[in-house]
């Protein structure tokens, strides 16, 4: 049975010298304990608590999971860990299995918060609070072994492409797919997935021809296998490009709003721009966070 976020408080509390000590599993980050403008914004139940827990799968280089299945590094943590900064409390990362996973832990009040990237949808505005800090760019992973038939992303028509399952790029897939299929070409054949891993591994094992993700996993999964991999990104005309990609928060709690605040403020103070350099986001970066952009569409 899980404790009361109020009795979570004392556990915080107690665990906060050692955390910023030694900097504390995939989750701790520094500014704990209030003393932010923003701070006293926040639902009493995270002030109370000391800790905004983000939901987040194993999603390169977004969430990059240690062998512990709990340590995580990438652009996910960084971004959080400036975002709880400036809110005065300490961010959590807890890993689950795909995004169903993290929307209904969230309705649950398991997590406070999921970063995707998800697509902010209409749909999804009705029980969450969309914060956009990026757009889509949709990349295609090609082992190198074959990659002499894709030579840009028109050539995948009639490849089978491994995505994550319920993802912005499963929808991208069949945009492109659409797209063959007006220029008289054979449709895609998409293979729903668990993680960004799951859909590396059917490209190198030969299960599936490419794997489908952000330009910025793609770029990192090269880094990773140099002579392995090649990649090539989907274009506007193909339908990339367009989804507006969020931090999702339960509505219910009241956190949107000043989450939104929160971004506002790593936009500010140079941290987002940072973040964008470091991982070479340029490309999908925006100019200012915005709040439920779906529903107004």
């Amino acid at each position: 049975m899980r404790l009361p976020r109020t009795t979570l408080a004392a556990a915080a509390a107690l665990t906060l010298a050692g955390v910023a000590a030694c900097g504390g599993n995939g989750g701790g980050t520094t500014g704990a304990g209030g003393g932010t403008a923003l701070y006293e914004r926040l639902p009493d139940a995270v002030k109370d608590a000391g800790v905004i827990r983000f939901a987040g799968d194993s999603h390169p280089p977004y969430r990059i999971v240690a062998n512990d299945g709990k340590t995580v590094t990438g652009i996910d943590k960084e971004l959080q860990d400036a975002l709880a900064k400036v809110l005065g409390v300490r961010g959590e990362i807890s890993i689950v299995n795909g995004l169903p996973a993290a929307l209904s832990g969230m309705l649950a009040s398991r997590y406070d918060a999921f970063n995707g990237p998800v697509k902010d949808t209409a749909e999804r505005e009705k029980q969450f609070d969309a914060i956009v800090w990026m757009v889509s760019r949709t990349s295609y992973l090609v082992p190198k072994a074959t990659s002499s038939a894709v030579k840009d992303s028109g050539d995948l028509c009639g490849k089978r492409i491994a995505g994550t399952a319920g993802s912005v790029v499963e929808e991208q897939a069949k945009r492109l797919s659409d797209w063959c299929t007006k220029q008289g070409r054979p449709a895609l054949t998409f293979i729903g997935l668990a993680d960004t891993n799951g859909t590396i591994l059917a490209a190198k094992s030969g299960r599936a021809d490419a794997a489908g993700m952000t330009e910025s996993a793609a770029i990192d999964a090269m880094s990773k296998e140099k002579d392995a991999f090649t990649y090539v990104t989907q274009s506007d005309e193909q339908g990339a490009g367009i989804d507006q990609l969020a931090m999702l928060v339960p509505k219910s709690g009241g956190l949107g709003p000043v989450m939104l605040e929160a971004f506002k403020e790593i936009f500010k103070n140079g941290e987002y721009q940072r973040i964008v350099d470091k991982y070479g986001l340029q490309n999908v970066a925006v100019d200012e966070p915005k709040l439920n952009t779906a529903a107004a569409q």
